[in-house]
């Protein structure tokens, strides 16, 4: 066994098996029953499935692609591959044929484990064309294939320490993993990761005590997303518990009240839906007004707590009745022990992060990339400020250029591109990763996100508009799912807006109407409804990034359809060029 930290993600299991052997690693819910797994038995299980691996002719560099949902055999399956030598190749169960097919064929996978019979025969749609693959081995039974090798027949006993021999000839500069960027704007592009690359982010990362040895992670988050990936090895790296139960979209507050995690990471729209729940009723109840008092004192005094100062005792009682009556069923909500949690990769309000923070679950905003092996800046409990994403990790140079482009330099910034060197010399230029994102920097050090560069809206004014501003304060309003500003070239900006399923159908039901989308997509009360948001939105923004007027669409947008990359984030050029008619139309009719 390893006696000191792990130089390499090859080495980590070896390393932290010696340290926490007996303490608990994964969290797993398997037909309703609950079951705990140590680190000595979850190195015994990759231990088994690395054997394998090598046994089917597995060798150092060789690419093994991993197409499944999260889930532990997603976990056993990547340290056995990194744990032989191998370079890991991440894709998103949600990809279509098409896009499984670029993948493994650009990364050159020598072998791809699969998940089911739903993947598999995606697969198979593209088996011909997948020229370079020589190994598929499924995880769940299947009907019998000549081709495909059973998860159970991989695993083969041994001594472990025989893949551990291998795990130490693996070097910092060799590649740990090759995941695919979003495609939001082409092709996906595959950044070359180095063990050194995920090191860096793991070692600065663990020393802000995000995760704890033996606290609880939820995790449900695809772990084809490289901060899913790099998470799941920062836990396991502090000695962590991560829960892995499925990932159901429609069970995840049922799970994380069970689960009681003191870390949970997720989208923003996850905490706007929680925010959606209490935040009206408290406004009714209590007003304007009070609400905004409730709000600012609890945050006031949890500043306090986490400055380690003294609250007045009139303030502070006044602040233990708000806790108990209504903050306390907020923890609820997350199970009673949250300690912190964490969003990124969208916008999310402000208003929705002060609340949280006021009810003792600090929601924390941070900023990175693939091309960063996650993470460029941070926010934490005692260092953040609403509507930044923190401050840059410590071992990072951060600057804005002249156009206040992000510029990036430092060990977790990547290789390059897989196969694409001249994708590889426009991101970095003189050392410097190029983001492609816009910034700006407060006195404090404190990064805002303000647009990306593609992104960027020119009026056929010359106004300049970066869109997710306006977006994000649209969707506040419990009521919107999606807004895309369009406006290039255009006299002002319109807008698409979608519906979220669940809060504006509550809605139709209690004022006895139809729950339908597409019905509601046309209801004059629901077009008011937008209208309010879009009004109280406006109100934040210079006259030329105003939305003038805006279309109503009867379905949410979505990666199935091509309008979102499997992270969620938006295509634009998707949905501008597939909804021209309706945008034309609103300009046609101003």
């Amino acid at each position: 066994m390893a006696t000191a930290p792990a130089a390499t993600m090859a080495d980590l299991l070896p390393d932290v098996t010696g340290r926490f052997s007996g303490e608990a690693a994964l969290s797993i819910k398997s037909n309703g029953k609950r079951s705990d797994l140590t680190y000595a038995e979850l190195a015994a299980i990759v231990g088994e499935v690395g054997l394998g691996l090598v046994d089917l002719g597995l060798q150092c560099g060789d690419h093994v692609a991993i197409l499944c949902d999260t889930r532990p055999e997603w976990i056993y399956a990547q340290l056995a591959v990194t744990s032989a030598g191998g370079v890991v190749v991440p894709v998103y169960p949600s990809n279509s044929a098409a896009e499984c097919q670029w993948v493994l064929e650009n990364s050159e996978a020598k072998m791809l484990i699969c998940e089911n019979a739903s993947q598999l025969e995606k697969i198979t749609a593209i088996r011909d064309g997948l020229s370079r693959l020589e190994r598929l081995i499924v995880i769940d039974p299947v009907p019998e294939r000549s081709d495909a090798i059973a998860w159970a027949q991989v695993r083969r006993a041994g001594d472990v320490q025989e893949l551990w021999s291998i795990a130490a000839s693996v070097q910092p500069e060799d590649t740990f993993a090759i995941v695919y960027t979003s495609g939001t704007t082409g092709r996906p592009k595959g950044c070359m990761l180095s063990h050194r690359n995920v090191r860096a982010t793991v070692d600065a990362m663990a020393e802000l005590d995000s995760i704890r040895p033996g606290e609880s992670t939820y995790l449900f988050l695809p772990l084809a997303h490289v901060f899913s990936l790099i998470l799941q090895l920062l836990c396991l790296n502090v000695g962590g518990r991560l829960a892995l139960w499925g990932g159901d979209a429609t069970r995840i507050i049922e799970e994380i009240q069970e689960v009681e995690p003191a870390y949970f990471p997720a989208v923003p729209r996850i905490f706007e839906k929680i925010y959606a729940r209490f935040a009206p009723a408290l406004r009714d109840k209590l007003g304007e007004q009070g609400f905004t008092e409730l709000v600012t004192i609890g945050a006031q005094v949890r500043a306090e707590h986490h400055a380690g100062r003294e609250v007045d005792a009139e303030r502070l009682e006044w602040w233990k009745a708000a806790d108990e009556q209504v903050f306390a069923e907020v923890r609820k909500v997350f199970g009673g022990k949250i300690r912190q949690a964490a969003t990124g990769a969208a916008p999310i309000g402000r208003e929705v992060l002060e609340f949280f923070y006021a009810a003792g679950v600090p929601v924390l905003e941070g900023y990175g990339m693939t091309e960063t092996a996650t993470a460029i800046t941070v926010s934490t409990p005692q260092h953040f400020k609403f509507g930044t994403v923190g401050r840059p990790l410590p071992h990072l140079e951060v600057r804005l250029a002249d156009d206040d482009e992000i510029l990036v330099k430092g060990a977790n910034v990547f290789e390059g591109y897989y196969k694409n060197e001249k994708a590889t010399a426009e991101a970095i230029v003189d050392g410097w990763l190029q983001t492609g994102d816009l910034g700006s920097f407060d006195e404090d050090g404190f990064l805002s996100i303000t647009g990306r560069k593609k992104d960027l809206i020119i009026t056929a004014g010359g106004k300049n508009i970066a869109p997710s501003r306006i977006e994000n304060d649209v969707m506040l309003s419990p009521y919107i799912s999606q807004a895309v500003l369009h406006g290039d070239r255009r006299p002002y900006p319109v807008m698409l807006i979608t519906l979220d399923p669940e809060a504006i159908g509550e809605w139709a039901l209690e004022r006895g109407k139809n729950n339908d989308l597409a019905a509601l997509a046309e209801d004059p009360e629901v077009i008011a409804l937008v209208q309010a948001a879009i009004d109280k939105a406006n109100e934040n923004h210079a006259k030329a990034a105003q939305v003038k007027a805006f279309f109503v669409l009867s379905r949410e947008l979505s990666p199935a359809e091509g309008e979102l990359t499997p992270t969620m984030k938006l295509k634009r050029n998707v949905v501008n060029e597939r909804f021209a008619a309706q945008f034309d139309h609103l300009y046609e009719r101003c």
